[in-house]
């Protein structure tokens, strides 16, 4: 009578950085050092579309205050109207909140054409997917409503530094005395 050992043999993942995403060559993903370490994914899960307890108004907001912000820059620096005194700051202001409704339009035309009936999928109510926080046409349109309102915010916000940039350098440099300046008022 022979005996036969059961021996396993290794698995050809076993030492390689680069595995299949769950152990699921089927997924569709690779787990990487990268995309899969604790670092990344707890700044993943921080970021404002994956936080856990915001409502969807919320995350479009805080999307779009940062977002509409920084759209103003581009614009200034290398827009047609960079050599003008005041015209490089609203042509900003004015592409940032074109670039923004149509943004929000696309939003609104993604939930309208996905969440027609029973969706399959990731965007489907029961699914298990925790990065897909967004599962209703109604969040959908929350988070564009949120995009709207904080991209302009924001886009206004760095309008007026713009324009107020002077100003604001003084006071940041000591040229102005800003404790002497506000006595005079609440003298």
């Amino acid at each position: 009578m022979t005996s036969t050992q059961e021996t396993t043999l290794p698995s050809p993942y076993e030492n390689d950085p680069i595995k299949p995403y769950k152990g699921d060559p089927w997924l569709a993903n690779l787990s990487t050092p990268i995309n899969d370490s604790p670092i990344v994914n707890a700044f993943i899960r921080n970021l404002p579309a994956y936080r856990p307890g915001l409502t969807p108004f919320m995350r479009g907001l805080e999307i779009g205050m940062a977002h509409g912000y920084f759209l103003v820059g581009p614009e200034v620096v290398v827009g047609p109207l960079r050599e003008t005194a005041h015209g490089a700051n609203l042509s900003g202001l004015i592409t940032a909140i074109y670039i923004t409704v149509s943004a929000c339009l696309g939003i609104s035309i993604f939930a309208s054409a996905t969440f027609q009936g029973d969706p399959k999928g990731t965007y489907n109510s029961h699914s298990k997917d925790d990065l897909r926080p967004l599962r209703k046409k109604e969040d959908w349109f929350q988070i564009g409503g949120g995009v709207l309102l904080g991209a302009t915010g924001g886009a206004l916000f760095a309008y007026a530094l713009l324009e107020n940039f002077d100003d604001l350098d003084a006071i940041l440099r000591g040229k102005v005395n800003v404790g002497m300046a506000l006595s005079q008022w609440f003298g």
